[in-house]
């Protein structure tokens, strides 16, 4: 079996990876642009996930850090702790560096004999040259011509990264406060730095120095010594209509993409890779041909499920959004008492580390 990924960011070559690990044939298929990764931004994954990525993709264990709390808290009731996910015995979540990733990902794929690098200018002509092309890029004329269907909700919101080196702790626990402009997180990434991540509402432009003030106003745990330059995107949540036309298959952000104030992203396109992997695995096993079969399956087992999750997202951010607009602590006290139930604050830890269970 040959697959072609098309695409050369991080989700294409995890994707790459765990399919060469399985001694299949990768073709990557790389944009003329050099690639370039954000060194400030950082992603979070359960601890459901990086034991999968550990044992099934590549160990990861020593450029990830773990945490063991996760405290939510909103601006209405004066910083008071509305949800507060915590394990004393183990972690539960772990933040990595993207670039740290990416690097180790390349590294690795570069010495494996099932991989290669490709180019190419026609890119509809990959569906006969290979049994799989999974797209990954929102770019390129596979997109355009058989993925552009979706349901699209566009937060005008942008959300900016930035690490803060600060004065040295016991950094395992994470935060997450919301506030009047939109919820702003502080995710450790070591004893001495912390990874930012402020999703402003409603597009208003605000510059560096406005920025860090806004940082130190919100800031009540770290003695911070610099803050470095803030980089941005903007916000939408998208899910896509159609997972696969024929035997090219959407993957990644192109397939669905949520509001990063779960952390939940690139959890979810592990779970997709899980899923993906697994079916592929399995018709090798049984000698079943590889065509457009996986597509189906693939589609038929996640998007139902991805969908629900994407809404549930959306809805937490649009239940604090009108929280502050109504200046109101009612929704916030409910959620609180709510929270509070050890069965049901334990069933949040289980849906945020697994998600809705395929």
């Amino acid at each position: 079996m040959r697959v072609c990924v098309v695409g050369s960011g991080l989700t294409s070559l995890t994707l790459a990876k765990a399919l060469v690990n399985q001694s299949i044939d990768v073709d990557v298929l790389v944009n003329k642009k050099k690639q370039i990764v954000d060194s400030s931004r950082t992603i979070g994954m359960t601890k459901n996930n990086i034991e999968y990525f550990n044992k099934n993709i590549i160990n990861i264990e020593e450029i990830s850090w773990k945490l063991n709390k996760i405290e939510i808290l909103t601006e209405n009731l004066k910083r008071e702790k509305l949800i507060n996910f915590k394990n004393n015995k183990s972690h539960f979540f772990s933040i990595i560096k993207n670039y740290k990733l990416y690097e180790r990902l390349r590294k690795s794929l570069s010495k494996n004999k099932n991989f290669r690098k490709i180019s190419s200018n026609n890119y509809l002509s990959l569906s006969k040259k290979y049994d799989l092309v999974i797209n990954t890029d929102n770019s390129n004329l596979i997109t355009k011509k058989f993925f552009q269907k979706k349901t699209l909700k566009n937060y005008f919101s942008n959300a900016y990264t930035s690490i803060i080196t600060h004065k040295k702790i016991h950094n395992t626990a994470a935060y997450q406060i919301f506030t009047q402009y939109g919820p702003l997180a502080f995710l450790p990434i070591s004893n001495n730095q912390t990874s930012i991540v402020f999703s402003i509402n409603n597009y208003k432009f605000i510059n560096n120095e406005e920025l860090s003030k806004l940082i130190k106003k919100y800031n009540f745990k770290y003695e911070i010594k610099k803050i470095e330059k803030f980089n941005s995107f903007s916000l939408k949540s998208i899910n896509l209509r159609n997972y696969y036309h024929g035997n090219f298959l959407a993957f990644g952000d192109l397939l669905h993409k949520i509001h990063p104030l779960a952390g939940q992203g690139f959890n979810m396109t592990i779970r997709d890779l899980r899923v993906l992997t697994n079916i592929i695995v399995s018709k090798i096993e049984l000698g079943l041909p590889m065509d457009q079969s996986i597509c189906e399956e693939f589609e038929k087992k996640v998007k139902a499920k991805n969908m629900i999750f994407s809404k549930g997202i959306d809805l937490v951010h649009e239940f604090f959004k009108i929280e502050s607009k109504l200046k109101s602590n009612i929704l916030s006290n409910s959620i609180k008492i709510i929270s509070n139930k050890p069965s049901l604050n334990k069933l949040f830890v289980e849906i945020a580390d697994q998600g809705i269970i395929y």
